[in-house]
């Protein structure tokens, strides 16, 4: 499974290019009502790049190729409307509930609902669907409203014994046939699936046999023929094969982060070693990733046992971070994780070894249930409603020549996969550790899977060395705004450094700091504890470097700076582009720099996701959850809230997709006076309903007069006497507060990948006892583009840049404003004329990663 760079997270989100185009045919008035959704929109492109993927770039290097556009007739375009007209769609949910499951529900009752299909829920599983009477209820576009910020699933998920018999599934069948139901959308595990595939193979029989029994008439076996089943694979532990991550992985992620960020205080008060014992009965995701968020000494997971001395390597291990000053160790356990005889390794018995050998107080925290609850993370809540999107188009598009089909993440685009094959790899995982061929189960897991692995034990199994003769001189620093994530950058930099025998200095207030000689060198136990901090501890300033080149050329002399890794946002990248124009005057200038882009704006072009948006991203939709949730007490009441970015409109539209807003205001979306009055008016006839709230997003600076204050007195003029308005400007909270998970590992491996990059290009660049890089390739910006981290020259990123509004010209997440809207419940339009066609999951028993 792939798995890394947004979320779409996002955790993000690219659903079968789905976007708007302006028709020759459309009038003003459909211009108004759709909010001149995407009026120019973006050049389509192989825009598949994943929060949660960090492959190498293989033969996809480089910028993605832009297709040319062409514009679809109103017929074309009206067609999705009419897609579901005189069918009818079933969900429900089923297993082990996770995180997004109710963005998931959500979006496949209002997208069915949007096509002309009517929706049933099925309460509690293939309990209810067996059980029939009122746990299969039809649902309306306001009975999903407030679900977003939910989590379990609201329809009820469980086990269920009468399914597995065939007499339970006639039941089932009879009761989907009495509605007129032949669309089914199963959200649950390889079980639950697997059982949904059983179902549709049996369909005929059981409607033969119903008719027999005089149960269903002739007329209702052939209005109900075949079968349609569409699945949607709902699970914390990420361990279904065929996508990159699984509804609730990253929500399950954040409860852990929360809870070893909380440990972590009181294991360092008292000098502590904590065991922490999470979810993972055949997968070690979960452990894994947390290990690299946290910065955890030990980790243990199913896949990949320690070898037969492993008590003597952790307890050595654990006694050389003490030596080394830490107050503190963290080990986490994989409930599923075993030694290389197939023996258990349990929390409970980690903590004996440890007090047994080292006599370290030691306790123990087993996580549990929680890992489930709480409110899903924003790249849930996309992830689970842009599955919803693809989950309806594929049960109405089905024949009874399609197979049932699970709708997967591919980087950053949903896909259709034959439902079987992937359950049928996942077993291949479970059967692999069960035969001990652990080397395969860790292929099986994917590349980015072993990855992870290797970036962990790098920074965490490995002693630094000593530097030694002929090593290099590389400096970090922070340039531009603070990011939640940059520390996590800046440890991974200076360890992964020290680990290749480097000499690692960190430069303090950016470029100012360098050209001062605010300089230091930086040991191992330096950066230690600095994942998990917001903020930036080498601190971070806006300042270009131009003005100041020949105090910053001869700070690099005196310093013996030979390679340059710049962390920081738009401000990195154009100091990067003039230390390449003062090449031509300094000759110091000529070492290789990699910037890494992180800013809360996602503006940094060459990358499509960057450190510290996840973060800003969870903050608004944390806001906007207590906001709307004010608005329930307080009926008729309209928010107006005002998001970061600069001239970027990434954290508006993301975090309207996640909030369930009713309006985002983006610069890269130009919008007039009538477009304000048409969601005033949507908002009017909003208030009409059982949903008497609303919320609207604006980016701070999508437009210069129709300002935050101007949008607030127009919306309370317009809407006196049906609801209030109230505005609420986040501001800086947004830069602030602890990283998430995602972007602790996105910044950990991003310095990891930059200092192996650093240390090649060193090598390459030195000449006549010295390093002189000149090169375009030797000043790039590393970046997450096609499931790949890619290095692009800075001076080839130019022609992609509006530097006038400090943007890419191209933005992949401009095709999800579409959806945006369509989940509000606009009458607009939904482009169908990309198909996501079944694809096949490749599966090797040797070699590259599976998939």
């Amino acid at each position: 499974m792939r798995e890394e760079e947004f979320h779409l997270k996002f955790f993000m989100c690219v659903i079968r290019s789905h976007q708007v185009v302006r028709t020759p045919q459309s009038t003003a008035a459909e211009a108004s009502t759709s909010n001149r959704l995407i009026p120019r929109p973006p050049p389509k492109t192989d825009a598949s790049q994943s929060l949660y993927t960090d492959d190498d770039p293989g033969t996809e290097e480089g910028i993605p190729h832009l297709q040319t556009e062409w514009i679809m007739t109103h017929e074309e375009h009206h067609a999705a409307r009419t897609l579901g007209v005189g069918k009818a769609i079933a969900v429900l949910t089923s297993g082990g509930d996770a995180q997004g499951m109710n963005a998931a529900v959500r979006a496949v009752v209002r997208v069915g609902i949007f096509t002309g299909a009517r929706v049933f829920f099925v309460h509690e599983g293939y309990q209810g669907l067996v059980d029939g009477g009122d746990h299969i209820r039809e649902a309306t576009w306001e009975s999903v409203s407030m679900m977003l910020q939910l989590g379990g699933t609201v329809i009820g998920s469980a086990r269920c014994k009468d399914f597995r018999e065939r007499e339970g599934r006639l039941r089932a069948a009879h009761n989907l046939v009495k509605r007129g139901i032949t669309n089914l959308c199963v959200i649950g595990g390889d079980g639950s699936l697997t059982g949904a595939d059983t179902f549709r193979s049996e369909w005929s029989d059981l409607l033969s046999d119903l008719q027999k029994a005089g149960k269903i008439t002739a007329e209702e076996a052939t209005r109900s023929s075949y079968l349609n089943i569409v699945g949607l694979v709902g699970s914390i532990d990420n361990d279904f094969c065929g996508t990159d991550m699984t509804i609730g992985t990253d929500s399950a992620l954040h409860r852990i982060t929360e809870i070893v960020d909380a440990i972590t205080t009181t294991a360092q008060s008292h000098q502590r070693t904590f065991v922490l014992e999470v979810m993972g009965r055949h997968c070690g995701y979960l452990a894994l990733v947390t290990s690299l968020s946290c910065g955890a000494d030990w980790v243990f997971i199913p896949e990949c046992p320690p070898d037969d001395n492993w008590e003597d390597h952790l307890c050595r291990r654990l006694s050389e971070t003490r030596t080394r000053g830490s107050r503190l160790n963290i080990i986490i356990v994989a409930e599923g994780a075993i030694d290389r005889n197939g023996k258990p390794i349990t929390s409970e018995g980690v903590k004996d070894l440890v007090v047994k050998r080292l006599g370290y107080d030691t306790r123990v925290t087993v996580l549990g249930h929680v890992q489930r609850g709480g409110t899903p993370s924003a790249f849930d809540r996309i992830l689970g409603s842009r599955m919803g999107v693809e989950a309806v188009m594929a049960l109405l598009e089905g024949t009874p020549d399609t197979p049932a089909c699970v709708v997967s993440l591919s980087g950053n685009q949903a896909v259709r996969l034959p439902l079987m094959e992937c359950v049928q790899v996942t077993k291949d995982v479970t059967k692999a550790m069960d035969e001990k061929r652990f080397d395969e189960a860790m292929k099986l897991r994917g590349r980015s899977f072993m990855n992870n692995w290797e970036v962990y034990k790098l920074l965490a199994h490995i002693r630094p060395p000593a530097p030694k003769s002929g090593s290099y001189t590389v400096a970090v620093m922070n340039v531009g705004a603070p990011a939640a994530g940059m520390n996590a950058a800046v440890r991974s930099t200076v360890r992964i450094g020290l680990i290749q025998g480097n000499r690692v200095l960190v430069v303090h207030d950016g470029f100012e700091g360098l050209a001062k000689g605010q300089i230091e060198e930086a040991g191992w136990s330096y950066v230690g504890g600095w994942t998990g901090q917001g903020g930036s501890k080498l601190g971070t300033k806006r300042t270009l470097p131009k003005k100041s080149f020949e105090q910053i050329s001869a700070n690099i002399t005196k310093f013996n700076i030979q390679g340059l890794v710049i962390i920081g946002g738009f401000e990195a990248y154009t100091g990067g582009l003039e230390l390449m124009e003062g090449r031509k005057q300094f000759d110091e200038l000529c070492i290789p720099f990699v910037v890494i882009p992180a800013t809360v704006s996602n503006n940094v072009p060459g990358s499509d996701f960057s450190v510290g948006a996840d973060t800003a991203l969870n903050t608004i939709c944390t806001t906007c959850d207590r906001i709307k949730q004010s608005a329930a007490g307080t009926k008729r009441r309209v928010f107006i809230i005002e998001t970061m970015g600069g001239y970027c409109g990434y954290l508006a539209t993301m975090a309207g997709l996640a909030a369930g807003a009713d309006a985002a205001y983006i610069f890269e979306e130009p919008f007039t006076i009538r477009d304000l009055q048409a969601n005033v008016e949507h908002l009017v006839q909003k208030m009409k309903t059982t949903v008497k709230r609303g919320l609207v997003l604006r980016n701070e600076k999508c437009n210069e007069n129709y300002t935050t204050d101007f949008i607030f007195n127009l919306y309370s003029e317009e809407g006196k006497g049906i609801f209030d308005s109230r505005k609420n400007v986040l501001g800086h909270m947004q830069q602030g507060g602890s990283p998430t998970p995602f972007d602790r590992n996105f910044a950990t491996k991003m310095g990891a990948k930059a200092m192996n990059w650093m240390a090649g290009k060193i090598k390459e660049s030195y000449r006549n006892g010295r390093i002189f890089a000149n090169t375009p390739d030797s000043g790039c910006v590393l970046g997450m583009r096609k499931r790949a981290l890619v290095f692009q020259p800075v001076t080839e990123l130019q022609n992609q840049t509006d530097f006038e509004h400090r943007i890419p010209k191209e933005q992949w997440w401009l095709k999800l404003r579409p959806i945006l809207k369509i989940l509000a419940k606009y009458e607009i339009d939904l482009d169908t004329s990309e198909h996501a066609h079944l694809e096949h999951i490749s599966r090797k028993r040797s070699g590259e990663a599976t998939v």
